[in-house]
């Protein structure tokens, strides 16, 4: 950490053109000391510790870290900004536009909205509603600070999914797709009972209704290889859009899903599928919740010990926004990931997941200017400014 710290002193303009200067600036290869990044109409024109001249407005930006902005491919957080009660429901502009703001101040210059269509609920994650709030987040998506996609989720026992799904997967309205499958008895609730904690019509079941609602939803499970979910899948690979599984457990289900044209595992539930997907290539993304807590909530896969044994894929809020600037810094702290490593992990790794590397993801020449600056000599780190596109649009100061 730095011994100098100054106050971050730039007046607010409209302009995406700057010098920001000083810095400790995190590149894909390490830490560049007391660097210089020159921004021109939103793109990085220069990294270097030389001084960089020209007229540009200038931010000193001594005893800070500047990061790649953070590149967000699942969150399920907009659910919860839309229902912050069980179904109590806020105006759906009001929740994307609030949450924007929240993003920004997290360091997250990108975000992929996880939006669940669910096996059987009434509320949020009902087909029609779920297909309303993605429209609506895309029809808002020019107006926000943060750049805002869409991360389509289903539970693949959803058979009604078709006719809602299909048509915003063709309004290229979804960027990423993933594909669930919450079956009580295997994946992430293989102890059926950890639904509990998660699945609002389990709550408040007695153990008999409890145990009547585990085997009709067995009894609904369908495999993966179902026709419409085969449909689904292969719309959206003649597209180009990212396909993910998520928590996978076992080797024979990567096998399936990679088969399927997954290129993606979310939350792999133990180290032995977490190791064969990545021995396949396979991008593995992890919970940065998991990573500050050091532990999953439902007793599965560590991620610490994951990204110990080699797996450094890619993290994601899961479901707090705010955790993943500090799992970046617990990764570091703790001595598992030198800092450029851990900051991958929230940037180039999971833009080259989602396929938009060319363009962002990382701290260098023709690039946009996704730029978050940390002061980290508090007793947590803190996001000073956010630039996306070079484009203030969060700031401390």
């Amino acid at each position: 950490m730095h011994a100098v710290r100054r106050r971050l002193s730039l007046v607010r303009q409209d302009s995406q053109s700057l010098v920001i200067e000083n810095a400790s600036v995190v590149t894909p290869v390490g830490v560049l000391e007391q660097a210089s990044i020159k921004v021109v109409d939103g793109t990085i024109i220069a990294v270097s510790r030389d001084h960089l001249n020209g007229s540009l407005r200038r931010l000193d930006a001594e005893g800070m870290y500047v990061l790649p902005g953070f590149i967000d491919l699942h969150s399920d957080a907009i659910e919860k900004e839309i229902e912050p009660r069980t179904s109590v429901y806020l105006p759906i502009n009001m929740a994307i536009t609030e949450i924007d703001k929240k993003l920004a101040a997290c360091g997250i210059a990108t975000m992929y909205h996880s939006i669940a269509y669910g096996q059987e609920f009434d509320g949020i994650r009902n087909n029609r509603f779920v297909s309303e709030i993605i429209r609506e987040v895309n029809r808002l998506a020019p107006t926000l600070g943060v750049r805002t996609k869409i991360h389509a989720r289903f539970e693949i026992a959803n058979a009604g999914v078709v006719p809602f799904l299909e048509p915003v997967i063709r309004e290229g309205q979804v960027s990423l797709m993933s594909i669930m499958d919450h079956t009580p008895g295997q994946g992430q609730y293989k102890n059926p009972r950890d639904m509990l904690k998660f699945f609002p019509p389990s709550r408040g079941m007695g153990d008999a209704e409890f145990e009547v609602y585990v085997r009709r939803m067995q009894q609904e499970a369908v495999p993966l290889r179902t026709d419409y979910v085969m449909q689904l899948v292969g719309l959206c690979r003649s597209r180009g859009i990212p396909v993910a599984s998520h928590d996978d457990d076992t080797v024979e289900k990567l096998d399936i899903v990679e088969a399927m044209g997954a290129t993606i595992t979310e939350f792999p539930v133990n180290m032995a599928t977490a190791e064969a997907a990545m021995s396949r290539g396979m991008h593995i993304l992890l919970g940065a919740p998991n990573v500050v807590r050091g532990g999953s909530t439902g007793k599965n896969l560590n991620a610490r010990e994951a990204i110990r044994a080699g797996c450094d894929g890619i993290l994601c809020s899961d479901y707090v926004p705010s955790a993943i600037l500090h799992a970046v810094f617990t990764l570091e702290r703790e001595g598992i990931l030198p800092l450029h490593r851990a900051a991958n992990m929230a940037s180039l790794n999971p833009a080259r997941a989602a396929g938009i590397d060319g363009t962002t993801g990382s701290i260098e020449v023709g690039k946009s200017a996704d730029l978050v600056i940390i002061d980290p000599e508090r007793e947590l780190p803190k996001v000073m400014k956010t630039f996306v596109g070079g484009k203030e649009v969060y700031s401390t100061c």
